[in-house]
């Protein structure tokens, strides 16, 4: 059972509360005001419906909704595995995986730009010996999905394994004694169980995902219609000296994905805090 929040109190002339609120307002009004300022230019600029038609629009948006979705998929099918093993499990190496999982985290996007282009490129570790048999992986559609795994797959590994470090083992221990195999206590029980952290794993996992710049940029680089997603777009109009008006429908389009993709990621945590018996 999830613990219960805490009580909100009404306001007090002696509280802490009267005294912390201006600075929280300074803040709040920091983080609203060049959100406000977005959505008002591009009210009134009077473009904003002709700019989110526009081709450079559409094109940007369709790749990333399709590479974002591949790199979700793949990071189910081989994250989910690595969840699971790092929390229910104790191996050789696990303190280095565990490692491995939160690095790229923390690394700057283009470090890891630089990190798969030296894997994959043409004369990359690997990438050479997949140039070889006639494999281009750097400067591809492909290369979008990869990098947007590399930088996004921690996220969703990171929200299921604490999902299934929530279960009790005594689950998995009953159903191995009525005598149901590994595969199916996973899909029976630990699945089910964990469904809250799962759907907020892939949320965010496609959110990071989809706002992935810096590792896209210097692995896959800024081809329209093949590697220029959505923020690689909005790069790409300010590099040209272009239209401000359509960087700023590009950038709605972002607030807009993020904006309900963050009401999912809420909704979700109210169902996991739900009392489950």
């Amino acid at each position: 059972m999830a613990s219960p929040r805490a009580p909100s109190r009404p306001w007090r002339a002696n509280d802490a509360s009267v005294a912390l609120a201006p600075l929280a307002l300074i803040f709040v009004a920091f983080v609203a005001l060049p959100i406000l300022a977005l959505g008002w230019r591009a009210v009134e600029s009077g473009e904003l419906a002709a700019n989110l038609t526009s081709k450079v629009v559409i094109d940007a948006l369709r790749l990333s909704a399709i590479t974002s979705t591949l790199a979700l998929l793949l990071a189910i099918l081989f994250g989910t595995p690595v969840a699971y093993l790092l929390a229910r499990r104790s191996f050789p190496g696990k303190a280095l995986v565990d490692l491995l999982v939160d690095l790229p985290i923390v690394l700057p996007p283009t470090v890891a730009g630089v990190a798969l282009l030296v894997a994959f490129g043409r004369t990359g570790v690997l990438g050479g010996r997949l140039d070889a048999i006639g494999i281009e992986v750097a400067f591809t559609t492909a290369a979008v999905v990869l990098a947007q795994v590399f930088v996004a797959a921690p996220y969703y590994i990171r929200t299921v394994k604490a999902g299934f470090e929530s279960i009790s083992p005594e689950y998995e221990g009953v159903a191995a004694t009525l005598g149901a195999s590994p595969l199916r206590i996973f899909w029976r029980i630990m699945v089910p169980l964990s469904w809250p952290s799962l759907l907020a794993g892939a949320i965010l996992c496609w959110a990071r995902a989809l706002s992935e710049l810096g590792a896209t940029l210097l692995f896959a680089g800024s081809f329209p219609g093949r590697t220029r997603t959505l923020p690689l777009a909005i790069l790409g109009v300010f590099d040209g000296g272009g239209n401000t008006d359509l960087a700023i429908a590009l950038s709605v389009i972002l607030i807009v994905a993020a904006a309900i993709l963050l009401v999912l990621l809420r909704l979700v945590a109210r169902t996991a805090a739900r009392p489950r018996y």
